[in-house]
C-alpha cells in the first residue's frame, strides 16, 4: 500500500464510491461490524464495481486508520489536485457569480477538512492551497470533510500570489480575513466574483498575500477573546456571502 492512501469512515468512503474519481483497491471491514444501511450501501456499490471487500480484525484497522474509522477503511489511489488553469477556464464559462476559498498556510488537517465541508455545502467553486506551508489532502482531512473533499475541486499551487493575480485578471475581487481589517466582513458587498483568503492558525495571512488583497475585513470580537479558529471564521464569512447572494436573488424575483 506504499503508493496508496488509507481513507476511513463511512461518509468519506461512500463519497469515494459515488464520485468515482479515485481508484479504490480494497475496502476493509472490521469483523463483527454492525451492518447499518450505510455500510450495506457501501458494500453493494463496491461489489457492483468489482471492488474487494475484506473482513479484518479491528486491531488491523486501528493500526492503518488512526482516528474514528467507524469500522471501515479503504486503500485508494492518491488524490489528484485540479490544475489551476483548467479550474479557471471552467469558472470563466459559468454565468453565475463565483466563490473561491484561498487558504494561506492552514496546517491543521481538521481545520482544512472542516473548511472543505463548509465550502462544499455553501456551493463554493473550489479551494486553493499552496504546495508548501499547508496540509495536503490526507485521510484525516477527508474524514473531517465528511466526504466533501471528493466532490469539491481542490487546487494546489506553487505561488498563491501568482494565482491571485490570475484570479484578478478573471474579474475576481480578493477579500482577506484578518483581525487588523479596516472593515467588518458584513460591510462588503459580495455581489461579485469573490476569492476569500484565510490565513493559517496563529499566523494569519502573510504580508505579501495581504498586499494582493483588495479588501481586508475582520469579524467583530466584543468578547474577551481576540481571534477565532480559522474553520469557524471561514464558516461565518462564507455564509455571509451566501446570505447576501440569496437575499439579492429573492429580491430580484
Amino acid at each position: 500500500m506504499e503508493n496508496n492512501e488509507i481513507i476511513y469512515g463511512k461518509n468519506p468512503i461512500e463519497s469515494l464510491l459515488e464520485s468515482n474519481k479515485r481508484t479504490i483497491n480494497k475496502i476493509f471491514l472490521a469483523k463483527g461490524i454492525k451492518f447499518d444501511s450505510k455500510i450495506q450501501k457501501i458494500i453493494e456499490i463496491a461489489k457492483s464495481n468489482g471492488i474487494i471487500v475484506q473482513d479484518v480484525p479491528r486491531e488491523k484497522l486501528d493500526s492503518i486508520a488512526p482516528g474514528s474509522h467507524q469500522g471501515i477503511a479503504a486503500s485508494v489511489s492518491p488524490i489528484e489536485y485540479i490544475d489551476f488553469d483548467d479550474f479557471l477556464d471552467n469558472i470563466k464559462v459559468s454565468h453565475e457569480q463565483s466563490l473561491v476559498i484561498i487558504l494561506d498556510g492552514v496546517e491543521d488537517p481538521y481545520n482544512f477538512g472542516s473548511i472543505i465541508r463548509t465550502a462544499f455545502a455553501a456551493g463554493a467553486n473550489g479551494i486553493i492551497i499552496p504546495k508548501r506551508r499547508s496540509t495536503p489532502v490526507t485521510a484525516t482531512v477527508e474524514k473531517a470533510s465528511a466526504g466533501a473533499a471528493q466532490n469539491l475541486p481542490i487546487i494546489q499551487v506553487t505561488n498563491i500570489n501568482s494565482a491571485i493575480e490570475k484570479l484578478k485578471e478573471a474579474n475576481f475581487w480578493i477579500v482577506g480575513a484578518e483581525g487588523s481589517g479596516d472593515k467588518y466582513y458584513f460591510d462588503i458587498n459580495y455581489d461579485m466574483n469573490c476569492a476569500l483568503v484565510l490565513g493559517g492558525e496563529g499566523k494569519g495571512i502573510s504580508q505579501l498575500v495581504k498586499k494582493h488583497c483588495d479588501f481586508i475585513v475582520k469579524i467583530p470580537m466584543p468578547g474577551k477573546i481576540n481571534s477565532l479558529n480559522v474553520a469557524n471564521a471561514a464558516s461565518i464569512m462564507i455564509y455571509e456571502i451566501v446570505r447576501q447572494r440569496m437575499t439579492k436573488a429573492v429580491k430580484s424575483v
